[in-house]
């Protein structure tokens, strides 16, 4: 059973966070009203990534991710045309499909044959099928849980066919290891817009911009393709990422590991000095399974942005954080397993999963953006 409320008016949206103690605060940090305390900026050309922490961390240990889950095959994805018939493997036995009906590109079903619960972020790409696509918005499916339809859009337009050739309708993370996460341009038109075509239209925009920055015949083969993950998999198209990102990861992994005791959580992100983007995770350990395919995932967007002199500064970075009271809420729960509120402001838009699961009860992540 799914229950969607809608309350239109001013809304607060009240994290279940601590209050960052001053005595855990240093030179370059600031304590923002929503609870979480800032770090000093890390800089790679035009990308600027704000560290996020938290004096409050919980148990993420029990989730598990849609890359581990796919790894390691307790995760199946396939066609909404195939899901009939679909059953949870037991012991020895395989998942089985029996085709019925046909596919529809905004539809995918999973299954999750983990005895642990599976947390879902929109952004995430699962490529194969009859096309790649990207997951819609973030939610959790319950461990051992029958076939649940997915929300998804289509980041391959023009394809129509399993892409091996043979047939069989097989997904997964992405060609590359780690999987792919769409950048904040593409995320935004599935989790805010919802709408395929603006979805393909940044998709489109982030190929373009790519055969831009990259070689001729670099450039020749992103041209050939309409798949947003193969794009992203070039290698001209990775070493452009690679060389904003790299200094980011590298900077950031080693502030967590100075500051674990302070619960590095999240990031906010800043491109040509315009704050774009905040994600936030309820632990250290859940930041960390997501933090190689994020950075990548907000170089990207800075490389096909026009870069130009400008800075964000840790106050623009706090102001964007603390800024999360809207005038409308949406929130749609799955009594026992988790709630996802989307709240709209002046200027952006928040969206955050909580867990219902026993033994939970808080926000597991937040997302923010400007729009």
């Amino acid at each position: 059973m799914r229950l969607v409320v809608v309350v239109v008016c001013g809304i607060s949206l009240f994290l279940v966070v601590a209050i960052a103690s001053p005595g855990l605060l240093q030179a370059g940090e600031a304590t923002s009203i929503s609870g979480y305390s800032l770090l000093s900026p890390i800089r790679s050309g035009n990308l600027t990534v704000f560290p996020v922490a938290s004096s409050k961390s919980y148990d993420t240990a029990e989730f598990l991710t849609l890359d581990e889950g796919l790894r390691s095959g307790d995760v199946i994805v396939t066609e909404a045309g195939q899901a009939r018939g679909l059953v949870r493997r037991r012991r020895d036995e395989t998942s089985i499909v029996h085709p019925v009906g046909g596919a529809d590109v905004n539809r995918l079903v999973l299954v999750n044959n983990s005895k642990r619960p599976l947390l879902l972020l929109a952004g995430e790409i699962v490529t194969g099928g009859k096309q790649d696509r990207v997951i819609g918005k973030d939610r959790i499916v319950p461990a051992e849980s029958d076939p649940v339809d997915l929300s998804v859009f289509c980041v391959e337009p023009g394809r129509w066919v399993a892409a091996n050739g043979n047939g069989k309708e097989q997904f997964s993370g992405s060609a590359a290891s780690g999987g792919v996460f769409a950048a904040p341009g593409v995320r935004a038109s599935a989790m805010a817009a919802k709408n395929q075509q603006q979805v393909w239209d940044n998709v489109g925009k982030s190929k373009q911009a790519m055969e831009t920055v990259i070689n001729a015949p670099a450039a020749a083969e992103v041209n050939s393709t309409t798949s947003y993950a193969r794009v992203m998999g070039n290698n001209q198209v990775q070493l452009k990422v690679d060389s904003i990102a790299e200094p980011v990861q590298h900077n950031y992994e080693s502030v967590i590991r100075q500051l674990r005791d302070k619960n590095a959580v999240g990031v906010v992100v800043a491109v040509n000095g315009d704050i774009v983007w905040a994600d936030i995770f309820a632990s250290t350990q859940l930041l960390q399974k997501y933090w190689p395919k994020l950075v990548r995932s907000y170089a990207a967007e800075a490389v096909v942005t026009r870069a130009k002199s400008a800075e964000a500064s840790l106050k623009d970075a706090q102001n964007f954080l603390d800024a999360l009271d809207g005038r409308h809420e949406t929130a749609e729960t799955e009594p026992g397993l988790y709630r996802q509120t989307e709240i709209t402001g002046d200027g952006f838009k928040v969206f955050e999963l909580r867990s219902l699961l026993p033994k939970t009860g808080f926000a597991v992540h937040l997302a923010k953006m400007s729009n």
